[in-house]
């Protein structure tokens, strides 16, 4: 009996692939005679891990206009938003201290603001409009004397839309106030240059660029360092801030993952935009489409549509051929509709009948084909049942 064909996967915003051309570099490292040493021991055998540890830092601090020595390695984008967070909140010298976010937030932010908040820490979840897009303007209203950190995601992980983060960080710089961004969908998809940008504080993570998982980073800039408190202690390294010892073989994934998604960003963008608005044209004539978020400030890769009148979970169910998501994978056991699209004005009925497509670097015209076909057949036949 022939094993049943995987479905065509279009859950990229979750996670990627790794990409064979960052496997080799990382198999480089494991084994008996790899580069299997302690970063941090002094032997020769630690050294020659420590150059690749070095050798990656450069490469990923190069795809986010990074100095170097302003990057420190993390197990993944939470770790390092719960850092950015939880240490610059905790190291504050303010007996007062006050938080801004919005409410579209990745639940790795949302739920260390809760956090803070048990500690004593005044947080403001500003709104969205109906694309999902923050007003600068709310943000320096919300600015006050104890304000310590804005935390803005520059790509949502749902609807992709990507927000002014140019005009957030002149606004933060004016009143002194650190910015973090949590750049996990962004990072090696769009152009990225912390100090351009003005941003204090940037965390990503690998596997959201074809790296392998459990690795990711966090960008403080020099200023901000000595503010900063480390949540994990026991050996100081990363010059202190973050305990513990380094997964070289992780690390060169990452920084081999940074330099090809630096080198493909280009063609990959292009690609992706034409294959996403093929998916948006098949779709969109179906009665009740609604596309969720800005038009054209978004991400080329991540498309998120509402199917009026259409059971969310019924929809999901009659697509066996494809890997597609009804919102974050990071909320997908919760059986609660998308609280980013109850935050855009969608009602709960509508934000359970949506879909979130996320195309990646190995989807092809043939997939998006395939993609539209099945869910035209499961809209039309659902609304046949229930008109």
């Amino acid at each position: 009996m022939s094993a049943q064909p995987l479905p065509i996967y279009l859950d990229y915003a979750a996670t990627t692939p790794v990409d064979p051309r960052v496997v080799t570099k990382m198999a480089a490292c494991l084994g008996r005679d790899g580069a299997y040493g302690n970063a941090a021991s002094l032997h020769s055998y630690g050294r020659q891990a420590r150059g690749l540890v070095e050798g990656a830092r450069q490469s990923v601090a190069k795809l986010v206009g990074a100095p170097a020595q302003d990057l420190y390695w993390t197990s993944g984008a939470t770790e390092a938003i719960n850092l950015a967070l939880l240490g610059l909140l905790r190291g504050s010298r303010q007996t007062q201290r006050h938080l801004i976010t919005a409410r579209t937030e990745h639940k790795a932010v949302l739920d260390a603001c809760r956090q803070l908040e048990r500690e004593g820490v005044a947080v403001t979840y500003l709104p969205t409009d109906a694309q999902g897009l923050i007003d600068p303007a709310a943000v320096h209203a919300a600015l006050g004397p104890h304000t310590v950190l804005v935390s803005i995601l520059h790509a949502n992980n749902e609807i992709g839309v990507v927000q002014d983060i140019a005009a957030l960080a002149r606004i933060c710089r004016e009143r002194g106030v650190a910015l973090h961004v949590d750049a996990a969908q962004s990072a090696g998809k769009l152009p990225l240059d912390v100090r351009a940008l003005g941003v204090d504080l940037l965390s990503l993570t690998a596997h959201k660029f074809y790296g392998p998982k459990g690795v990711g980073a966090l960008y403080v800039a020099a200023e901000r360092r000595p503010q900063l408190q480390p949540l994990l202690f026991g050996g100081g390294h990363e010059r202190g801030l973050r305990s513990g010892t380094l997964p070289v073989h992780q690390i060169v994934g990452m920084g081999a993952a940074a330099e090809v998604a630096l080198a493909d960003m280009a063609g990959d963008t292009a690609r992706l935009e034409a294959l996403r608005q093929r998916l948006w044209q098949g779709l969109a004539d179906l009665p009740g489409a609604l596309l969720n978020g800005h038009p054209t400030q978004r991400l080329a890769s991540l498309l998120n549509v509402s199917f009026e009148g259409v059971e969310g979970e019924s929809l999901l169910f009659g697509l066996p051929e494809l890997a597609v998501s009804t919102g974050s994978a990071c909320n997908s056991e919760r059986d609660e509709p998308s609280y980013v699209l109850r935050a855009l004005g969608r009602d709960t009925e509508t934000a359970q009948s949506s879909l979130r497509f996320s195309l990646g670097r190995f989807t092809t015209a043939e997939d998006i084909d395939g993609a539209i076909q099945a869910v035209r057949r499961e809209v039309l036949r659902l609304r046949k049942l229930a008109p």
